[in-house]
This record gives C-alpha cells, structure tokens and sequence, in this order.
C-alpha cells in the first residue's frame, strides 16, 4: 500500500520521523513546516517523492496559498497527518501569558481545522485517512498544561466529530495521544531550556519520534475497513500520579 500523504510541522520530531517512515516505503510526501531550510534538506534527504511547503500554519492565509500551490503530482493526497502543533510556557495559570495561549491555539486548533478544511473534499474523493495529533494532556490534566491540554482536548473531539460526520463516506479518522516524548518540544515549551530539557528525559526511557512514527504508518495501513478511533501511548515509565489535595496550614 503506497499512496500521498501530507504531513504538517515535518521539520523535526514526529513529523520528520514520519516524513522519512513513509518516504521509505514508497509514498509521496508532503512536509510543511515554517524552517524552509530544514525542508530543503529534508527535499535532498529524501529525493522527487518528497515536496516541501514552507510556511506559518497558523497564518490562514499563508497556509491556503501553499495548498492551492502544490505541484499536480502531489494533490492525490490520501492521508493527513495533522501534526503541527507547540506549547508555551509550564507555569501556572495566574503566571502565563494571553500571548502564549493564543499562540497555542493558533496553532493547535486554527491551524489544524484550516489545514482539515481545505484537504476534506480531496480526502473524502479519494477515501483517505485523516489522522490527528492529539495527547494524553487531552484527557489528563497536569499543571501547567492549562491551555496547552484544552487545545489537545479539542483535536481529540474533533476528531470524533470529523468521524462522525463522515459517517458513510470512508474515511478513516484517528486521534493519536502520545504521553512523554523526547523531541524539540520541550525545548521550545521552555524557551531553549536544555536543563529543563536533560532533568525531563534523564533516565525516563521516553518514546521516541520514530515510536510515534511506526505507530502512525500502523493506523494509515490497516485494512480499509478498520477505523482506530484513538490511541493512548506512554512509555511504561509513566503512569498517573495522585490527585492533588490543598491543605489549610
């Protein structure tokens, strides 16, 4: 099974990962991401099957103007991968700031239903696969994760919705949560922190960008008829940890 596919924030992490999983067994790739270097690298990485579209994709008008510019060869687009996403900041909510949400949900929520909107008929022509990036923040509040969750609770019941409402037409839908991952993420969460960076991963055996890769190539080539509606991934480092309870002193 080979087809095209199209993959938002390709410039590292899952997205390149995923790039270079599905360049390898044989599909057309779409890679978009605002670092137009790294996708020219990743252009010669991976040779004519790969295209690469830089830009912002939460600037709406940026994003619709590189859809519509794609090279006819790489508009058969079978399978979305809405990966593209960030977080700013770990700190509570008093102490955040609005610019940081709305980054956040600039690019976690506008982006990803821009991007959805404008593929959708392409997609249902075609039968294709939609799957979304979402978390275990989704479904699992921590602190700190405040806007960051609310934005991934939102790609999880999008994604149940888009299902629903593509009922009859088939079109898979998948919402995907991974738990701790060891990519650029924290460091762009806490503004290049790399200590932040060293003390979160050491020891913990987290999942890698290639882990979440294959697990994606897994989803989009199950048979046809075989939807997984989401799918909850940890290392087996990671559990729940107690609720909290605030105490009078």
């Amino acid at each position: 099974m080979s087809g095209t596919v199209f993959i938002t924030g390709t410039t590292s992490g899952f997205g390149a990962a995923t790039a270079r999983r599905f360049a390898g067994a044989g599909w057309k790739v779409v890679g978009t991401g605002r670092r137009e270097e790294r996708l020219a690298e990743m252009g010669k990485e991976l040779g004519a099957n790969f295209h690469g579209a830089a830009f912002d994709i939460a600037d709406e008008a940026a994003t619709v103007a590189a859809l519509e510019a794609l090279p006819p060869e790489f508009r058969e687009i079978d399978l979305l991968v809405n990966n593209a996403g960030l977080a700013f900041g770990t700190t509570p909510v008093p102490n955040t700031k609005l610019s940081d949400w709305k980054r956040m949900i600039d690019t976690n929520i506008t982006g990803l239903v821009t991007v959805t909107h404008h593929l959708l008929p392409k997609l249902i022509e075609r039968r294709g696969t939609i799957v979304n990036l979402s978390s275990i923040a989704s479904t699992w509040p921590y602190p700190g994760g405040n806007v960051y969750g609310g934005t991934k609770a939102f790609v999880r019941q999008f994604s149940l919705g888009l299902r629903s409402d593509l009922h009859g037409k088939d079109v898979r839908v998948t919402s995907i949560e991974p738990g701790l991952c060891e990519s650029e993420f924290t460091l762009v969460r806490t503004g290049g922190n790399q200590e932040a960076y060293d003390k979160l991963y050491g020891g913990a055996h987290a999942i890698q960008p290639e882990d979440i890769a294959e697990t994606i190539f897994w989803v989009a080539t199950q048979p046809a008829h075989i939807n997984v509606n989401s799918l909850e991934v940890m290392p087996v480092s990671q559990s729940w940890a107690p609720l909290q309870v605030a105490r009078d002193s």
